[in-house]
């Protein structure tokens, strides 16, 4: 009988105390183990960057009165696509959940029903895909609200940017004018309320977060 696959977890959390609390109790798991953690959004990065790990806990207050761990869990989410983000925290009113599961989480457990974690981490690792397609549509269906707004002209614009393509570049190949170039950027930078090509790709990406 073989052994069943090691789960390594990091865990992103401000509270030092929550974090040796959560590793002692992870402990008596065979098939799980705490490879690190970050008190803030740059070190999460950072670890994510650098570490090899299956599964994130992440809390959402990472700081007083900020939901940054969901900005944090979307950065990982592009970072490290494969990993599994289950948020581990105290909130539970609907738009933040909702946001939650936007960033990309597949898993939502309040830190007061933390005795389910074990079952948390094993059903994300091994049985997260029927979650993350229905998440995968409700991605798309963000990305496509904040695009709803926008012109077929100016969601061509956009997309460029996104490409990396210039202005120049950009009048040579939709064959327009500088002043109506400048113009269609102007009133989709307005629409979006950004204030350049890159904040409005970098908002559509993060699906309206």
């Amino acid at each position: 009988m073989t052994n069943p696959p090691l789960i390594k977890i990091i865990m992103v959390e401000d509270d030092p105390d929550w974090v040796l609390a959560i590793a002692e109790f992870l402990k008596r798991e065979t098939d799980m183990v705490l490879v690190g953690s970050a008190s803030n959004p740059e070190e999460a990065v950072a670890l994510a960057e650098t570490t090899d790990f299956d599964v994130a806990l992440l809390d959402i207050q990472l700081s007083p009165k900020h939901i940054d761990g969901i900005y944090t869990a979307l950065e990982i989410a592009r970072l490290r696509p494969q990993a599994k983000l289950i948020m581990l925290t105290s909130l539970q009113d609907e738009e933040t959940i909702k946001k939650a599961f936007t960033a990309g989480a597949v898993g939502y457990l309040l830190k007061s029903n933390y005795m389910e974690l074990p079952y948390a981490i094993r059903n994300a690792f091994h049985h997260a895909y029927p979650m993350e397609v229905l998440l995968k549509e409700f991605a798309r269906l963000k990305e496509e609200e904040q695009l709803q707004q926008l012109t077929p002209a100016e969601k061509e614009i956009v997309s460029l940017i996104g490409d990396g393509y210039t202005r120049s570049q950009m009048e040579q190949k939709l064959y327009k004018s500088e002043s109506t170039l400048k113009n269609q950027i102007n009133r989709l930078l307005k629409k979006l309320g950004v204030k350049s090509g890159k904040e409005a790709v970098d908002k559509i990406k993060r699906k309206g977060l």
